[in-house]
C-alpha cells in the first residue's frame, strides 16, 4: 500500500512539474530534406563523386559496348568459322563478358563506399553547424523533421545560411 502511495505520488509530481520543466527547454526544428536539398555540400559531395568515377564508367560502358559489337560480329561469323576458331572466339567472349561483369561489380562496390566515405564527412560537417545554431541561439534540442512545428522554432534557413557561408560559428 505503501509502495502504490509512493509510486502515486511520484508519477503526480512527475505530471506536476511537466509544464514547469517544458517551459525551460528550448526546441529548434530542422527540415532535413530541404538541407539534403539546398546545402552546397551535397552537391560538392555529388560532383566530387561524378569527377571520381565518371571517367571509369564511361570506360566500363565502351568496353561494354565493344564486347556487345564483337558478339554481334562473332554471331555473324560463327558458321563460317572452324570449329576451333569458333571456340577459340566463344572462350574469349566469355571471358571478356566475366572480366566486365567483374569491372562493373568493382566499379559500384568503389562507388558505394566511396559515397559513404563521403557522405558521412558531409553529414558530420552539417552537424557541426547545427550545433553551432543550437549552441548560439541556447537551444537544448533539435527535432529532425517534425510533423508539425511553428515556424519559428525552424532552424533550417539559418543552418542553410551558414552552410552556404562556408563557416559555422563555434
Amino acid at each position: 500500500m505503501i509502495r502504490k502511495f509512493i509510486a502515486a505520488t511520484g508519477v503526480l509530481l512527475a505530471i506536476v512539474a511537466m509544464p514547469a520543466m517544458a517551459a525551460e527547454l528550448k526546441i529548434g526544428v530542422i527540415r532535413s530534406a530541404d538541407l539534403a536539398e539546398q546545402a552546397p555540400q551535397f552537391k560538392a559531395m555529388q560532383d566530387q563523386l561524378k569527377a571520381q568515377f565518371e571517367r571509369r564508367q564511361n570506360d566500363l560502358e565502351a568496353e561494354g559496348k565493344k564486347l556487345q559489337d564483337d558478339i554481334a560480329a562473332y554471331q555473324k561469323e560463327a558458321d563460317m568459322l572452324s570449329a576451333d576458331d569458333r571456340a577459340k572466339r566463344e572462350k574469349d567472349l566469355t571471358t571478356r563478358r566475366i572480366d566486365l561483369q567483374s569491372k562493373g561489380q568493382q566499379l559500384q562496390s568503389d562507388f558505394n563506399k566511396s559515397r559513404q566515405e563521403q557522405f558521412s564527412k558531409t553529414m558530420q560537417s552539417i552537424k557541426d553547424v547545427i550545433d553551432a545554431v543550437a549552441k548560439d541561439q541556447g537551444l537544448d534540442m533539435i527535432l529532425e523533421n517534425p510533423v508539425y512545428a511553428k515556424p519559428q522554432y525552424d532552424v533550417t534557413d539559418e543552418v542553410l545560411k551558414r552552410l552556404k557561408a562556408g563557416s559555422a560559428k563555434k
